[in-house]
C-alpha cells in the first residue's frame, strides 16, 4: 500500500458572530476540504495545502476559537480509499450540478435554433454564460484531487455545449447577413437585432 498523507484540521470557533464562522467554513470548502464532521476536515497534505491551513488556523484564533492541524495517514488501504471514495462522492456531486446546467443551456440554444431567434444579443449572452461554464468546471477540476467518476463526462459535456453554441454562432452570423442583403424587406434589419 502506497500511504497517502492528509492534513488533519480540527477546530471550533465561537458561535457568534456567525460571519468568522461561515467564512472559515467557506475558505475550507473552497479549497475542496472534506468534513468528516463538524468542525473536523481533512486535506490531502500539499505544501500549497498546509500554508493555506496554517493562515486559517491564525484566522480561527483571531476569531478566538482554537485549532489543532495534524498530518496524519490511513490506518490501512481500506481507511484510504473510504476516504477517496468521499472526496470523490463530493466531486461528482458537483460534476453532477455542472452537467445538468450544460444541459439546460444546450436546450435554450435548441428552443432558439426552434424558433429562430438568432440575434447577436441572444449570442452574447450564450457566449458569457458558457464562458462562466468554463471557469466553473476549472474550479471543480482544481478540486479533484483524486479523478472523480464524473469528471470525463464533464469535460465532454462542455466541449458538447461549445460545439452547440458555435453552430448557433454560425446561424446567427448566416440570418444577419440574409438580413443584410438588398433583396430583404425594409425594415427587417432593424426588427432582427431586438433580442
Amino acid at each position: 500500500m502506497t500511504a497517502l498523507e492528509w492534513l488533519l484540521l480540527t477546530y471550533k470557533v465561537p458561535a457568534e458572530p456567525a460571519r468568522k464562522r461561515i467564512s472559515i467554513w467557506r475558505k475550507l470548502k473552497g479549497m475542496g476540504a472534506l468534513y468528516l464532521q463538524g468542525g473536523v476536515c481533512v486535506l490531502p497534505k500539499t505544501d500549497d495545502h498546509l500554508r493555506r491551513l496554517k493562515m486559517l488556523e491564525n484566522e480561527i484564533a483571531e476569531a478566538e476559537g482554537e485549532a489543532l492541524l495534524l498530518a496524519t495517514v490511513g490506518l490501512d488501504q481500506k481507511q484510504q480509499d473510504k476516504l477517496i471514495a468521499r472526496f470523490n462522492a463530493d466531486r461528482d456531486d458537483q460534476y453532477k450540478e455542472f452537467i445538468e446546467k450544460c444541459i439546460a443551456f444546450e436546450e435554450e440554444i435548441a428552443e432558439e435554433t426552434r424558433v429562430r431567434h438568432f440575434t447577436f444579443a441572444e449570442l452574447e449572452e450564450n457566449e458569457q454564460e458558457l464562458s462562466k461554464f468554463k471557469t466553473w468546471i476549472a474550479r471543480i477540476q482544481k478540486l479533484d484531487f483524486y479523478k472523480a467518476d464524473r469528471a470525463e463526462e464533464a469535460a465532454g459535456r462542455l466541449t458538447r455545449s461549445e460545439a452547440i453554441l458555435d453552430a448557433y454562432a454560425h446561424n446567427v452570423f448566416a440570418a444577419q447577413e440574409e438580413n443584410m442583403s438588398p433583396e430583404a424587406p425594409k425594415g427587417q434589419n432593424d426588427s432582427s437585432q431586438t433580442a
